[in-house]
C-alpha cells in the first residue's frame, strides 16, 4: 500500500482527548476514537502495506486533534474562571451532568486525591461459594454480581451494551453523550484541569475527580476496567480501595513495543511479513540490514515504541530516504525493518483465561476514508461479516490468535487483547500486523455479534479473570461455537471526525439514540436508546454522540460513532451508499461557531 498514516484504534473507540477548551494539536489520531495515547495520535499498526490505498493497516487508538495556541490562551483562561462554581457532591452526582468546566490547573483535583491507604467503603463481594460451571453458571453470577466496576473511558463506547449482562457496572465518562438519560453512565462535573494529552490524561482526570469519590464511598471499591492507563492511574485507583482488573500498566507497556510483539510472534509460531530485528546507525545501516535479510530496496521500517505513524518510515527512493532521515532519528536505534507488502488489514480480539485463550469474530478495518478521518491510513471503524476471510484463512487465524494468547500466558498476561493480521492480497499468507494488550475500538463490536447472544460477550470471560470467583469452562467447546458460521451477523461501524481546520465552538450536532433514513434519505431522530444492541435492520442507525453543544470542534475531533446492521465498506474498498448517506446526515446536523466570528463573551461555554 501507498505511504500512509495509521492511527490508533484504542482511542478511537474510546474517545479522543476530550476538551472544552479550543484544541491544541496533540499528535496522531483517533479517538472515538481506541487503539489509543495513546492519545489517538499514535497510529496503530502494521504500515507494511501498500494494496488498495483504503485497505492499508491502521491503528485503533485514539486522534486527538489540534488546537491553536492564540484559541487555547482566549477560550481557556475564561473557562478557568467560570469552572470555579462548584456545588456539592450530593447534588453533583445526582445531576450526573456534564457542566461548563475549565481547563486551568489539575492541582484542585489531584490535592483531594486520598493517599493509597485511605478508606473508602468495601466493594461487596459477589457470592461464589462453589466453582462457576459453565456459560449458564457465569451468566447468572453477572446478573446477581454486587462487585462495582467501574468503565472509566473519555466515552461509553468500547464497552456499551455490556451492562445488559452485568449488575453493578458503571460507566464513568467526561463526554456526557447521553446527556443525563443513561442510568448506568456517571459524568461529574467539568474542574479545572491541564489541558489533556492523551486518554491517561482524561482517565487520571476522572479518577481524582471529588464526585467519582463520592461514587465510590457510595457503592465501594470494586473493580476499574480501563483502556489506556498509565502508573499514575494504579496509584489513583488503589487510594479509593480500587482494583483495576487489567495486567500492570509496566508489562502492558513492555508488550506494545513492536520488537517485542514480532519476538513473541516468531516464538508461538505466529510470522510477521519478511523482516529483520537490528540497530542501526542511520540509513544506510538501515538498508545494509534489509539486504542481509534479503528483503529489497521498497522498505518499511518501525521503531519500537509509540503509534504506528510517527514512528513508521518507507524508503523505497532516494526522496523517501532523504524524508526518512529527516522526520525520524535513525542513528543508534533499534528497529523493525520489514519488506512492503500488499495486503489487506483484518482485526480480531481474544481473552486469555486460566483455562486457555478464547477467539472472537473477524472483522474487517475501514481506514483512511476522506470522509471520516483528516488522517492517511487512520482507523475509522470496522465490519462484521462472515466471508471476511475464506474458511482456510479464518481457521488459520483463529489458530493463531490462540497460539499469541498461549504466548502472552508465559509473559504473565492476562485478559483481553486485541490482534491485527495483514492478508497478502498476492498469496494469501496472514501476517502479524500489530498486538493490542487492551480492550479496543472493535471492542464494541465483538461485545455485540450473535455469538456474544448465543454464548457470552468475551469481557465477561476477561472479568472473570480478576474477580473472586473460581470457575470451569470448556474453551475447545466454546470456540467451537464462535467459530460456528451462524454465530456471525452483519454489523459496520463508523468513527466520524471533523475533517477540515475549523476551530469553533460546536452549538449543535445529533443526538445519541436512533436514527431513520426516510423514503428520500433524509435521517430523522426515531427514539432514544441506551445502545445499539436492538438494530433490527439497514433502515435504522444507532449514532453515539461524542463531542456535542459547548464542546469545541477542531481538525481531528471525534464528531460521533455511527453503528449499523449492514456492511460500511464495498468489498472494493470504497464507503457503501448507505454509509455515505449516514456519514452526509450526520454532518449536515453538526453546527459549529469559528473561534474567530465568536464575540469573547461567547468563548466560555454556557456564558452569554
Amino acid at each position: 500500500m501507498a505511504e500512509q498514516r495509521k492511527t490508533d484504534k484504542t482511542t478511537a473507540t474510546a474517545g479522543a482527548s476530550p476538551r472544552r477548551q479550543a484544541p491544541k494539536k496533540l499528535g496522531t489520531k483517533s479517538i472515538a476514537s481506541d487503539r489509543t495515547a495513546a492519545a489517538r495520535t499514535g497510529a496503530k499498526g502494521t504500515a507494511t502495506s501498500r494494496g488498495a490505498a483504503k485497505a492499508a493497516p491502521a491503528g485503533r487508538r485514539a486522534a486527538t486533534g489540534a488546537k491553536p495556541a492564540a484559541a487555547g490562551k482566549t477560550a481557556g483562561a475564561k473557562m478557568a474562571a467560570d469552572s470555579q462554581r462548584t456545588s456539592p457532591p450530593q447534588q453533583r452526582i445526582a445531576r450526573s451532568r456534564t457542566s461548563t468546566a475549565g481547563a486551568a490547573d489539575s492541582a484542585t483535583i489531584a490535592a483531594e486525591v486520598p493517599d493509597a491507604g485511605s478508606a473508602s467503603a468495601p466493594a461487596r463481594k459477589s457470592p461464589a461459594s462453589r466453582p462457576l460451571r459453565g456459560v449458564s453458571a457465569i451468566r447468572a453470577f453477572f446478573r446477581r454480581n454486587t462487585t462495582p466496576i467501574y468503565f472509566v473511558s473519555p466515552t461509553a463506547f468500547n464497552l456499551l451494551g455490556v451492562d445488559r449482562w452485568i449488575s453493578s457496572f458503571h460507566y464513568v465518562n467526561y463526554y456526557d453523550s447521553f446527556g443525563g438519560t443513561h442510568p448506568r453512565v456517571f459524568v461529574p462535573e467539568r474542574r479545572p484541569h491541564a489541558e489533556f494529552t492523551s486518554m491517561e490524561d482524561v482517565n487520571n482526570y476522572l479518577l481524582a475527580h471529588p464526585e467519582f469519590h463520592y461514587l465510590v464511598e457510595r457503592n465501594g471499591g470494586g473493580k476499574a476496567v480501563l483502556v489506556m492507563f498509565d502508573e499514575q492511574t494504579e496509584h489513583l485507583a488503589a487510594g479509593l480501595g480500587i482494583d483495576i482488573a487489567l495486567p500492570s500498566a509496566r508489562l502492558r507497556h513492555r508488550i506494545d513495543s513492536k520488537l517485542v510483539t514480532t519476538r513473541l510472534g516468531n516464538e508461538a509460531g505466529v510470522p510477521s511479513a519478511p523482516n529483520v530485528l537490528g540497530s542501526v546507525g542511520g540509513y544506510d545501516e538501515l538498508l545494509a540490514l534489509a539486504h542481509s535479510a534479503g528483503l529489497g530496496g521498497d522498505l518499511v521500517g518501525q521503531l519500537p515504541g509509540g503509534g504506528s505513524g510517527p514512528t513508521t518510515v518507507f524508503v523505497d527512493s532516494p526522496d523517501a530516504r532523504e524524508k526518512a532521515t529527516s522526520d525520524h532519528t535513525l542513528t543508534g536505534v533499534d528497529v523493525k525493518v520489514m519488506k512492503r507488502i500488499n495486503c489487506r488489514p483484518v482485526a480480531v480480539e481474544a481473552v486469555l483465561t486460566r483455562h486457555g485463550t478464547l477467539v472472537g469474530p473477524i472483522m474487517n478495518d475501514i481506514t483512511g476514508y476522506a470522509e471520516l478521518t483528516p488522517y492517511r491510513g487512520g482507523w475509522a471503524g470496522n465490519d462484521v461479516y462472515l466471508d471476511v476471510l475464506n474458511d482456510q484463512q479464518r481457521a488459520r487465524a483463529r489458530v493463531l490468535t490462540q497460539h499469541l494468547g498461549d504466548r502472552l500466558g508465559s509473559e504473565g498476561y492476562r485478559g483481553f487483547f486485541e490482534v491485527d493480521f495483514l492478508v497478502d492480497t498476492d498469496t494469501d499468507e496472514l501476517y502479524l500486523g500489530e498486538l493490542n494488550p487492551r480492550l479496543s475500538g472493535i471492542s464494541s463490536m465483538t461485545n455485540v455479534t450473535a455469538g456474544a447472544y448465543a454464548e457470552l460477550p468475551l469481557f465477561l470471560f476477561h472479568l472473570l479473570e480478576f474477580l473472586d470467583v473460581e470457575y470451569e469452562i470448556d474453551v475447545a467447546e466454546i470456540n467451537a461455537r464462535w467459530a460456528d458460521p451462524d454465530s456471525v451477523d452483519v454489523w459496520g461501524q463508523v468513527i466520524i471526525k471533523q475533517t477540515d481546520d475549523t476551530v469553533g465552538l460546536i452549538t449543535d450536532s445529533p443526538q445519541t439514540g436512533i436514527w431513520r433514513t426516510g423514503p428520500r434519505g433524509k435521517p430523522r431522530f426515531a427514539r432514544a436508546a441506551s445502545d445499539w444492541h436492538d438494530l433490527q435492520d439497514d433502515a435504522d442507525a444507532f449514532f453515539l454522540r461524542v463531542a456535542g453543544p459547548g464542546d469545541y470542534g477542531y481538525k481531528g475531533a471525534d464528531l460521533g460513532i455511527l453503528v449499523s446492521r449492514a456492511r460500511l465498506q464495498t468489498d472494493e474498498y470504497t464507503l457503501t451508499p448507505l454509509c455515505k448517506r449516514w456519514v452526509g446526515a450526520v454532518r449536515s446536523l453538526v453546527a459549529m461557531t469559528p473561534l474567530d466570528e465568536m464575540p469573547v463573551a461567547a468563548t466560555v461555554p454556557g456564558k452569554s
